[in-house]
């Protein structure tokens, strides 16, 4: 097996290909039976548009090609050509393959989890005859793998459902169109034109939207009374511009809203249903006064900052203010019209119905979004260029549909230049050759030449090796720029001469000359190193007429407000501390500030465990407990007790100041600690099941609270699993609640044992779901909610409604970064009934479970 990977790995270039390398050899050593295998489909729209089912065999992924993807009718034999073995992390790989690569187009992961040899897998495999069950997210039950007997170079296999449950007629339901999209993200593919395109079809004349007899000519239209709710289509994240008939607006960085008129009463729903019209009645009141008899409109509030570029702080400000009279709202969408229903009319009629309807507005706070004609990848430029967030495109003829479809895509801004290579950093952990790259930039004005941060991600262990070997012969003793890093991020650093350049992609450059989100790309020797300085967007006035207005004449750079009011200052601000966002220790600060009113209520009074990182999360982790030698201003002790808590903002942007990453909280709140006021139960999976796994083991461990009477709230834990929280007035002790949470999972784990494990260890939870009662114990602690995890992009776990742990892809999708667009969006919180909760742990629900007193 030490040559399995040896074919994948000749025919691709990994300084090219996003794809995970093969380079590093698989050290797992384990039988089949000690571990649960994984398995994955890729949708892959390569040079033909086919499914690449992979199952783990010994170490790595066993893979074939299924032109026509799997059926779950057992009378449909499914061609499956054998193909090169794939590295392990290849099962959750999804991305862009470039032009003139190997396999180049766009892969996603169809479905994951994990898959159960009926029989020794290897032997199996040598006779051609596998037979198994699959536990994924889409795909269940028996399937067989049986090799064909043709001889030649290709190896045909046939992949075929097996007569069960899960098994259903092709004609009745093909899994492949029922469910196109991605298992793990929002991403979708949307398939490349072959052949000859079909002629488009003509766009009648939109008529005159406040004439309902006359609006039913619109193609599709329908007379329906106005419905009570509406909800959005959301729109499909894409690696590049597919081809087709496609129209094009702004993405634009505010808050998704849908209105609702009837008889000139204005409503304004967020996209998660909550009415905010009492916060925006300016908004409002421009709407009624289109005069429209029933309507429902489709748009997203913005607010801009000086140079006219959409900004979400600011946006957050004038509601936190008050001062809502400066959002304005750009329609782009109108699924409804005076009694007629136009979900099924060709998006480009709708919106010219739309613009017809706000011709009649005299309000600049209501706007048409508009659409542009050019390439999509010509308008991107652009629209990057003016510091947009990116495009969103409709495909033409496409019906409104009230969830994600691939008729909506969105394509985002990635910046990207050349940097001057000024030095780089020492491994760490696995990581062999180097880090980091450190970056310069000539200043434009005195041509000195300043330090611009660190690229540590995009490389692989070639890419490592090769550049190393460039790198070493430049090394000097003194660093060449005039503001080199200190402390931390100094140490171990080796300093080069500036002549070679990296070609990096990033999200921003911060306003102290920090690239942000950064990824390498390739070294480059075309520029003298002496030209490179930061390229700045182009100015308004050079951009096309016929693009948007307003457009930026100065690089805009998204700041949150500072912590604390400047109380504590953030040393070292541009540390990156997480190197695969390249996310800031200045930028978990903010997180934490932006955060504050959400997170510290649930800290309030409770100790706290920190985790600190002084080096970032791939440095060594530091557990704290007290406070002692850390000296945090606004921290509170108890006395008696050897804790601290964290009751207010001043504390807690101090701990992140002394590089607190977790903040983890007992199950009591002082002043009574021997007491505890709630007990979590920690549903930790198997990596390797799907997700569906985790929604139904929630589901189930929600079924039997309920069913004892105990209210419950939920949150994700930031990493694979669900924290259930049970609230409860204080009255028994540590050992009487933490025996409580015990029965209640041996009993779950007595009535599901194919599902659930109460016992401790990897091989307890194979292919199951171990739910961990230790953290109720006194002294225990389980990650705050709000808190961020020490894992890659910084996830956050995060309170949840019940019904969104069926809606969710995971339990890491918010991290800093994007969890303010759900908390602006929110309006409810999903706890908020949590301090409201009285309950105790009666003798009728330890008997129910089989405890005895």
């Amino acid at each position: 097996m030490t040559d399995a990977l040896d074919e994948y790995n000749k025919k691709r270039d990994f300084d090219a290909t996003p794809e995970p390398s093969g380079a590093r050899k698989t050290t797992r050593k384990k039988k089949f039976e000690d571990h649960a295998l994984q398995f994955c489909i890729q949708k892959h729209d390569a040079s033909r548009l086919h499914y690449d089912f992979r199952i783990e065999i010994e170490g790595t992924l066993k893979s074939w090609a299924v032109p026509k993807g799997p059926s779950l009718d057992p009378q449909v034999k499914r061609l499956a050509m054998e193909v090169e073995d794939h590295p392990l992390d290849y099962a959750t790989f999804e991305g862009h393959i470039p032009e003139g690569h190997y396999g180049a187009g766009d892969v996603i992961v169809w479905d994951r989890g994990i898959w159960k040899c009926i029989g020794d897998p290897v032997e199996s495999y040598k006779k051609g005859k596998l037979k198994f069950e699959l536990e994924g997210e889409k795909l269940g039950g028996l399937w067989n793998l049986v090799r064909t007997h043709q001889e030649g170079k290709s190896k045909p296999w046939f992949l075929i459902k097996h007569q069960d449950s899960a098994a259903k007629p092709q004609a009745d339901y093909d899994v492949v169109k029922e469910l196109p999209d991605s298992v793990i993200s929002d991403r979708t593919i949307i398939p490349k034109k072959r052949g000859k395109a079909a002629e488009p079809k003509p766009v009648e004349t939109v008529p005159e939207p406040r004439k309902r007899a006359k609006s039913t000519k619109l193609t599709g239209a329908k007379p329906l009374s106005i419905p009570d709710i509406i909800k959005p289509q959301l729109a499909k994240l894409v690696e590049t511009a597919p081809s087709g008939d496609w129209r094009y607006e702004i993405k634009i960085d505010g808050y998704r809203m849908m209105a609702r008129i009837e008889n000139g009463d204005v409503k304004l729903f967020t996209r998660n249903g909550h009415d905010w019209t009492a916060k925006m009645p300016k908004q409002a009141e421009a709407l009624a006064s289109l005069a429209l008899e029933s309507a429902w409109l489709d748009g997203e509030m913005i607010a801009a900052d000086e140079n006219g570029v959409p900004s979400f702080q600011m946006l957050q400000n004038a509601f936190e203010s008050g001062k809502s009279g400066s959002i304005v709202f750009y329609l782009f969408d109108m699924p409804y019209l005076n009694g007629v229903d136009l979900r099924d009319v060709p998006v480009e009629e709708r919106r010219s119905a739309l613009a017809k309807v706000l011709e009649r507005s005299e309000d600049e706070i209501i706007r048409f979004s508009e659409d542009f004609g050019e390439e999509a990848s010509d308008l991107l430029t652009s629209v990057c260029q003016m510091n947009m967030e990116g495009l969103i495109g409709k495909r033409a003829g496409s019906t409104y549909v009230s969830r994600r479809s691939d008729d909506w895509i969105k394509l985002k801004c990635k910046h990207r230049q050349e940097f001057v290579v000024v030095g780089y950093s020492e491994p760490k952990g696995s990581r062999t050759s180097f880090g980091a790259l450190l970056l310069g930039l000539h200043d434009k004005d005195s041509g000195e030449l300043r330090y611009a941060g660190k690229v540590g991600t995009g490389f692989n262990d070639k890419t490592l090796r090769t550049i190393l070997a460039q790198l070493q012969p430049l090394e000097i003793e003194k660093p060449a720029v005039v503001n080199p890093p200190k402390g931390v991020d100094a140490k171990g650093v080796h300093w080069l001469k500036p002549e070679l350049l990296a070609e990096v992609a990033y999200a921003e450059i911060t306003k102290d000359g920090s690239v942000r989100h950064s990824v390498f790309h390739g070294l480059r020797n075309d520029k003298p190193a002496k030209e490179i300085t930061e390229e700045t967007p182009v100015p308004a006035k050079e951009v096309e007429a016929e693009k948007p207005e307003p457009a930026s004449k100065k690089k805009s750079v998204k700041k949150a407000p500072s912590p604390s009011s400047g109380k504590i200052r953030i040393t070292h601000p541009e540390r990156v501390i997480d190197a695969s966002s390249g996310s800031t220790k200045m930028q978990l600060a903010e997180y934490y500030v932006s955060v504050a009113d959400w997170i510290l209520p649930t800290l309030k009074d409770r100790p706290i465990t920190l985790v600190r990182a002084p080096e970032g999360i791939a440095g060594e982790l530091f557990f704290q407990k007290n406070v002692e030698r850390l000296p945090i201003p606004g921290i509170e002790t108890v006395e008696g007790e050897s804790v601290m808590l964290i009751n207010n903002a001043e504390a807690l942007v101090g701990a992140v100041q002394m590089s607190t990453i977790e903040f983890h909280s007992w199950n009591a709140q002082a002043p009574d600690l021997d007491r505890p006021d709630r007990f979590v139960l920690d549903l930790d999976p198997d990596p390797a099941l799907p997700w569906k796994s985790m929604v139904e083991a929630t589901t189930l461990t929600l079924t039997i609270l309920d069913e004892l009477g105990l209210k419950s709230f939920i949150k994700t834990s930031g990493g694979k699993g669900i924290h259930v929280v049970v609230p409860l007035t204080p009255k028994d002790d540590w050992d009487t609640v933490k025996r409580f949470s015990q029965a209640i999972v041996q009993y779950m784990a007595k009535l599901i044992p194919d599902r659930f494990s109460s016992v401790l260890g990897p091989k307890n939870r194979i292919g199951k779901i171990f739910i961990d009662y230790l953290r109720n114990g006194k002294g225990a602690t389980t990650i705050n909610a709000y808190a961020v995890r020490t894992r890659e992009d910084l996830p956050v776990s995060v309170p949840i409604f019940k019904e969104e742990i069926h809606e969710i892809k995971g339990a890491n999708v918010w991290n800093i970064h994007n969890l303010h667009e759900r908390l602006g969006q929110l309006g409810d919180d999903p706890w908020k009934d949590y301090k409201k909760t009285k309950q105790t742990i009666t003798t009728e629900m330890r008997r129910r479970i089989g405890l005895k007193k």
